[in-house]
C-alpha cells in the first residue's frame, strides 16, 4: 500500500519534471541501443518507460511490489528484485547506469563497495548518473508519510561521494545540488 501513496502509475508534471531534465542530458551522451541499468527502478514510472523506449533496459529494485508495477508499466524491459548491494552483472554490459534517490537508502558502508561494481559493470566511457547524499546523514523516519511505515536513509557527504566514485574508477564530469 506504502508504494501506490508514494508515486502513482501514471507520470506527474510536478513529480517528473526533474527526470525528465537530467535524462535530456544524459541521452545524448548514449550510444544508440547501448544497455541501461536502472538501480532503484521503483515503479518504472518516468526513467525505466523513458530509457526503454530507446535501449535494452534492466530494472533493479529490492521492493516486490515495485517490481511487479514496473513490469506492468514497462513491459519491454526486464526487471530484477534484488539488493543492489548483492546485484552480479557481466563486467563492460552497460552502457549507463542511473540511479535516483536510491542508493541512498542503502547502508553507507555498502555503498563504495556499489560503485566498484557498477563501474566495472560499465563499458569503457559508460556513465553513471545518479542522486546521492550531499550532506552526511544517517536516520530513520518511523512514520514515513503518516503511513507507519518505517524509511532508512544513510548517506555522506559530497566531498566523500566524490572521494568513493574517484576511488572506484570514476571521473566525475560535474556534481549538482537538487
Amino acid at each position: 500500500i506504502i508504494s501506490r501513496i508514494y508515486r502513482g502509475d501514471e507520470e506527474n508534471d510536478d513529480d517528473c519534471a526533474h527526470y525528465h531534465l537530467w535524462l535530456d542530458e544524459l541521452e545524448p551522451l548514449l550510444p544508440p541501443g547501448g544497455p541501461v541499468l536502472d538501480l532503484g527502478c521503483g515503479r518504472g514510472v518516468p526513467v525505466a518507460r523513458r530509457l526503454a523506449a530507446s535501449h535494452p533496459l534492466i530494472g533493479v529494485d529490492i521492493s516486490p511490489v515495485q517490481i511487479e508495477r514496473a513490469r506492468r508499466n514497462v513491459p519491454g524491459a526486464r526487471f530484477i528484485c534484488t539488493d543492489m548491494a548483492t546485484l552480479d552483472l557481466p563486467p563492460a554490459s552497460l552502457s549507463a547506469v542511473v540511479s535516483f534517490y536510491a542508493i541512498i537508502h542503502l547502508p553507507l558502508a555498502e555503498q563504495p563497495g556499489l560503485f566498484a561494481n557498477i563501474h566495472t559493470w560499465l563499458q569503457p566511457g559508460g556513465y553513471l548518473m545518479a542522486t546521492v547524499g550531499h550532506d552526511d546523514w544517517t536516520g530513520q523516519e518511523d512514520d514515513w508519510l503518516q503511513e507507519g511505515v518505517a524509511m532508512y536513509w544513510s548517506h555522506a557527504d559530497e566531498a566523500t561521494y566524490v572521494d568513493w566514485l574517484s576511488q572506484a574508477g570514476f571521473d566525475v564530469l560535474w556534481t549538482r545540488f537538487v
